[in-house]
């Protein structure tokens, strides 16, 4: 597939299905609090993107059976949702893609359940930091290779490791489309990014330093291997003359 190069009208269409999943991200971060479930929040989104006319385009994708991605603590990415009650200090990263009449937009965010410890909300707003070097990487003319370092930066000064498995990708009408966006990567290496590209940076951040992971019996759910808390922000942006734009903000 080759990468797609979206007219105005068309980001305009994808923004209004990142209009909606940002909504649905404010909605979230209302009820997360100790005691609810992911199941909870996950039958929450599905209503919500009924009645704003969308739908969860993550749902029966490649057999994935949710409307979300709920990943606890150590899971860093594709949890299912469950009924385990979530409990004051953990976290749980809400991951989805929201279908708005054939456009698509997806953002990832971590929440905090009550009170986490201080290391564990340092490596949040680290992550979140991260996103942000990467969005400001993200110009027309740009290489890949600086969005990756803006990020990798942030993990290095902080002595984070960087999940390298799990990586930005174009998007429109499919969930995955070209190009990759990595999470490291070397300045002014890899492609240049170009006005009318659409791609999600997601940098996904463990307190342990090698980021190393490994996949459940489920085919989905990635956790840390050495057992760290991971967590992972996320947003879709389109390339313009004028600089990144949020389409998910």
């Amino acid at each position: 597939m080759r990468i797609q190069l979206r007219r105005k009208e068309e980001i305009g269409y994808i923004r209004e299905a990142g209009r909606i999943l940002a909504a649905c991200h404010r909605e979230i971060a209302k009820i997360i609090q100790p005691g609810i479930t992911t199941s909870e929040i996950d039958a929450r989104v599905e209503k919500f993107l009924e009645k704003n006319g969308a739908v969860p385009e993550q749902k029966g994708y490649k057999g994935f059976p949710y409307a979300t991605c709920a990943s606890v603590n150590d899971v860093v990415c594709h949890g299912f949702p469950d009924q385990r009650p979530l409990e004051a200090g953990d976290v749980v990263t809400i991951d989805m893609v929201v279908n708005k009449n054939g456009w698509l937009a997806d953002s990832g965010w971590t929440y905090a359940v009550a009170e986490v410890s201080p290391k564990v909300r340092k490596l949040m707003e680290h992550t979140h930091e991260a996103l942000f070097r990467g969005i400001e990487a993200a110009r027309h003319g740009a290489a890949l290779g600086d969005v990756g370092h803006a990020i990798e930066q942030v993990a290095e000064r902080e002595g984070y490791g960087i999940v390298k498995s799990l990586v930005g990708h174009g998007i429109g009408r499919a969930i995955h489309e070209p190009p990759d966006v990595l999470n490291y990567g070397v300045p002014g290496r890899g492609l240049k990014l170009k006005e009318g590209m659409v791609i999600t940076i997601e940098p996904v951040f463990t307190l342990g330093s090698t980021g190393a992971v490994f996949w459940g019996d489920d085919g989905w759910t990635i956790s840390s291997a050495d057992g760290s808390i991971g967590v992972q922000y996320e947003h879709t942006i389109a390339i313009t003359r004028e600089g990144p734009v949020i389409l998910t903000d």
